[in-house]
């Protein structure tokens, strides 16, 4: 069973990127929970600090703790409606950059495996012919000597999709402490996962707007 030690960053605590009437966005930092968890040292995240500064705030969607990069919230209830039918409908278009092992090839190509849980050790996932659909687009960005810097545009929301469809095809994310082997651990302190850009329609404006945070790795 792998085993969760919650050491949330203090700095910064917290790197707002927006913010208007409806919609507020942020660049979460690795290691920082979305929403909190059951036990109390959980309290801290992503949710619970942005609240502090605006108490109208609404989760809309989650990334993984160890996942850094662009997180939006509703501000109300219509315009938090709004942007999760975005998300059920997959309208919202995600873009993550990751750093993952060895030397990824083809250069481009789309990833459809169907995942689903294991069952006896949540919430890891894996490829299950009767799991539910789920595709990933990827795009080499460049290899390094013994990685490869990627970009991946998930089609779907499932649980651990970018980690488990990459450990499919033989390249897991660095830093990865759930499905990484141990050199791939190694090789990094934190996970090579980054959400570079969410692009939605304005919940009252409805205008198109993208929101990037371009990844360090």
């Amino acid at each position: 069973m792998h085993i969760f030690s919650y050491q949330p960053p203090s700095i910064p605590w917290l790197d707002i990127r927006h913010v208007d009437k409806d919609i507020i966005v942020i660049n979460k930092p690795s290691g920082l929970l979305s929403n909190p968890g059951r036990a109390p040292e959980t309290h801290d995240c992503a949710i619970s600090r942005v609240i502090e500064r605006y108490p109208d705030a609404i989760l809309v969607h989650r990334l993984d703790c160890d996942t850094s990069g662009i997180l939006i919230f509703a501000r109300n209830k219509k315009a938090e409606s709004h942007l999760k039918t975005q998300f059920q409908n997959r309208e919202a278009k995600k873009v993550y950059i990751a750093e993952v092992a060895g030397h990824v090839s083809p250069r481009s190509g789309q990833i459809d495996l169907a995942l689903g849980p294991i069952a006896d050790n949540p919430p890891f996932q894996q490829v299950s012919a009767q799991g539910k659909v789920a595709i990933t687009d990827y795009q080499v960005l460049k290899h390094r000597d013994n990685s490869t810097l990627i970009e991946l545009c998930p089609h779907t929301g499932r649980t651990h999709q970018l980690r488990v469809h990459m450990l499919a095809l033989g390249h897991p994310i660095l830093g990865d402490t759930f499905y990484a082997d141990t050199a791939a651990i190694n090789a990094s302190p934190r996970l090579k996962l980054h959400a570079k850009s969410l692009s939605i329609t304005h919940p009252y404006k409805l205008t198109q707007l993208t929101f990037v945070s371009p990844e360090h790795f």
